[in-house]
């Protein structure tokens, strides 16, 4: 599957399918959170929740490819991510594109 987030693929034509998206809400656990709460009071990046972002971002791709697998796609174009603290110490992360099928 490829991924990219321009909205057209060099030499490649192709037909949407429609727009595909995956999502997930992650928090750390409460020694994490201890931790990162720590880390606030000399500064820096904060590891813990870099990771969780990274977990997070992977998974949600997962979802949004699985989503286009489904859909019988080639590629998703367009591909965009976004995130969101929906509580304290959670984050929302969603990936979204279009899905797209490759033209003969």
């Amino acid at each position: 599957m490829m991924l990219v987030s321009i909205d057209s693929i060099p030499g490649k034509d192709f037909e949407p399918l429609g727009m595909v998206k995956g999502t997930i809400v992650q928090s750390k656990n409460f020694g994490r959170d201890f931790m990162a709460a720590l880390k606030t009071l000399v500064g820096g990046e904060i590891t813990g929740y870099t990771e969780m972002l990274n977990e997070a971002r992977q998974i949600a791709t997962k979802r949004m490819v699985d989503e286009a697998t489904a859909l019988g796609a080639d590629a998703v174009v367009g591909v965009r991510y976004g995130s969101s603290a929906v509580m304290q110490n959670a984050a929302e992360v969603v990936a979204y594109g279009t899905a797209v099928k490759f033209k003969n």
